[in-house]
């Protein structure tokens, strides 16, 4: 792997640890950078790398909540225990929508949907939607402001909403966290959930594009692979970190322009192109 290589992976890797957990789309912004930085690799490596990758952005979310995610942690007590495995029984359960029509429409929805156009378009809409959805909350108290007091029914129907990340652009956490709030959750516990949410949502999609793809890599692919990994591993640590600090004290307003700008960027430069 030549330096020029490598530095595109690390950049991809930057590129894929921000955009996962900021409500921005990462397919959006993987679109803008692949039109400028292409990888030298074939076709169907680089769509398995780009979902792959994002084992290092889980790897981060298992790192940083280890001790929250950990049933047999040793500080904990009975009742400690029994709420985390609850809170597993509610992300299995809001995992459900978008996984089984993930599997099952997965090819289709890409078909149809992989494009500029529809980017742009959802890039733009969320954005609307979460600037309108910020400022119908102002002032209210959310129903759920503890992770532990999230229902199974507020969780299934937070899976629901994280079926509209199935058209890109739309973005993983943009939609849970959107989908959360509108719910009635805050917006600490809509971001943390998210985030728990991704663990078995991005394995299985990893899991299925490494059978798909098969085992048939180079060494390169392998060293394109880790080095991607890695990278979106840190970032991803950074990029959760700043995300849970910012909402301490900030709305999702400003994500919600990022995006609109962001739409209209792909748009114009896709129609000139």
């Amino acid at each position: 792997m030549n330096i020029v290589e490598f530095l595109k992976v690390v950049l991809l890797g930057i590129v894929e640890g921000i955009t996962e957990w900021l409500p921005i789309s990462s397919t959006g912004h993987m679109i803008l950078v692949n039109e400028f930085i292409k990888l030298n690799v074939s076709e169907e490596f680089m769509e398995m790398f780009l979902v792959v990758i994002q084992l290092g952005a889980i790897l981060a979310v298992c790192v940083l909540y280890f001790n929250k995610l950990n049933p047999f942690s040793p500080g904990k007590d009975a009742r400690e225990r029994k709420d985390t495995f609850s809170l597993w029984g509610k992300v299995l359960v809001g995992c459900i929508p978008a996984g089984v029509i993930g599997v099952l429409f997965n090819d289709t929805i890409d078909a149809l949907f992989y494009n500029p156009q529809t980017v742009a378009f959802t890039l733009i809409l969320y954005g609307v939607i979460f600037i309108v959805v910020e400022n119908i909350n102002r002032g209210r108290t959310p129903s759920t402001s503890d992770l532990k007091d999230l229902s199974y029914k507020t969780a299934i129907l937070i899976g629901c909403f994280q079926l509209l990340s199935l058209i890109p652009g739309t973005s993983r956490s943009g939609s849970t966290i959107l989908g959360a709030m509108i719910l009635g959750t805050s917006r600490f516990v809509a971001a943390e959930y998210s985030f728990f949410l991704s663990i078995p949502v991005m394995f299985g999609a990893s899991l299925l594009k490494i059978v798909k793809y098969g085992m048939n890599y180079s060494g390169n692919e392998v060293l394109y692979l880790i080095s991607g990994m890695l990278v979106a591993f840190i970032v991803s640590i950074l990029a959760i970190k700043f995300l849970i600090g910012y909402i301490k004290n900030n709305d999702f307003k400003a994500f919600g322009v990022y995006r609109i700008v962001l739409g209209i960027l792909v748009a114009v430069y896709f129609i000139f192109k």
